[in-house]
This record gives C-alpha cells, structure tokens and sequence, in this order.
C-alpha cells in the first residue's frame, strides 16, 4: 500500500531512530491509516535456529488487556467434556461429525481446543490444518482436558506466539482504539514471556530486532532493552 495515507503516515517515522516501546506505541496508533480499527502488532527478530527442538519457541499466554478481536472457538471432545465446553461458551463443539464437516472444507472457527483422547483422529486432518496454524498443541494449551479453562482464557485474550523458520515471532497486541497504557502493558507482557523462556543455548544477542506496526501501517524500529 502506496496511498496518501500510508506516505503521510510514514513520514510521522524517523527512519534512524529506535524508540523505546511506548513512543512506538503511541506513534503506531497516529499512523494506523485502515478506516476500520486496525490491528496492532509486534514483530521479534530472534537469534534462535528453529530447526533445534531447544529452541523452536512456541507457546501461548492472556494479555493483560485481551486483544481486542473475538475468536471462534471449536472444542473437539466428547461426552462429559462436550457438554462442559458447551457450558463454558464454546462457539462450536463436536467429535467424529465435526471433523468431517472439516475434511469436506468447513473452517468457520479461529482456534481449535481438543482433548488428548480426540487427538489421534484430528491427526489424520493435520495436512490442512497445520500449514493453517489451527492444529491443537499441548505448548499452547489446545490439548488438554480443562476445556472450561482453555476456553476462558482464549476468550480473554490469549495469544499463541511460535518462532518461524527464519526467527520471527508475529503476535497482536490489541487495536488501535486501545489507549496507550493498555497496548504498552500487553507488549511489555509478551516481551517479558519472551525473555523468560529464552532458550540457554542461545550465545550472543537473543533479540535482534523488534517492529510494532499496525495493519497496512509503516513498521516502527523500538529498542531491545
């Protein structure tokens, strides 16, 4: 995007400089040109090799201050836990007939939870579930057998992050509407988790490089502390 809006938007920038996270902040939300309530995000460059299990980093947590975006939630389970997923508030639940409606194209959800004994089944949708991020994980809370939990807290807010092949990780940290406490406050959370679990065999810098950017907004440089 090329637009008026976008070139005033990164002429608000200095290239040259690095902010620290809450100036990014607040100059993301003055350069989000969409009409609609743009996303924030957050861009790591880390010094991790995604091919070496220790450091293949993949998790999930609830932001302070939730994400601003309603997701749909499948819960693949059966029996008891069926029903305690439909009183937890899960948009959709099912089993075996469900997991046919997505082999036959069904993809009307956001996130899927599951239970470990419904996980061999949803392994044989892995090749079109996975390459689309959708396929459940126990680093993320997606498997599990507290369903009333794991709804809960996607609900909230909770945010799934995983290292790509070239060291990245990409999360949302709210929307624009969002004041700037509310955005700094998810950002400094998801950057302490980070930190947190940085993996020991990393030598040298473990962030190279971090980005907040709204939707089809300019990327703004903010400092590694």
């Amino acid at each position: 995007m090329a637009g008026k809006k976008y070139k005033a938007a990164k002429a608000l920038i200095d290239n040259d400089k690095v902010y620290n996270y809450k100036e990014a902040i607040a100059l993301a939300k003055q350069t989000a040109c969409t009409k609609f309530d743009s996303s924030v995000e957050v861009s790591f460059y880390l010094n991790v090799d995604p091919r070496q299990a220790d450091q293949n980093i993949r998790g999930a947590m609830v932001l302070p201050n939730g994400t601003g975006k309603t997701r749909k939630v499948l819960v693949v389970a059966q029996g008891a836990k069926a029903e305690e997923a439909k009183a937890a508030g899960a948009d959709f639940v099912g089993a075996a007939e469900i997991l046919e409606e997505i082999k036959n194209g069904w993809l009307g959800f956001d996130i899927i939870v599951a239970t470990p004994d419904m996980m061999g089944q949803l392994g044989r949708l892995g090749k079109l579930l996975g390459p689309r991020g959708l396929m459940p994980n126990p680093k993320t809370g997606t498997v599990t057998m507290n369903v009333t939990q794991a709804i809960e807290e996607i609900k909230k807010g909770k945010v799934q992050y995983r290292v790509d092949r070239d060291g990245n990780i990409n999360c949302l940290i709210g929307k624009a509407s969002f004041s700037d406490e509310a955005l700094a406050e998810n950002f400094k959370a998801l950057y302490d988790q980070l930190v947190r679990i940085k993996p020991a065999a990393v030598k040298g810098a473990y962030m190279k490089n971090i980005t907040i950017s709204t939707t089809m907004g300019p990327g703004i440089k903010v400092s590694v502390e």
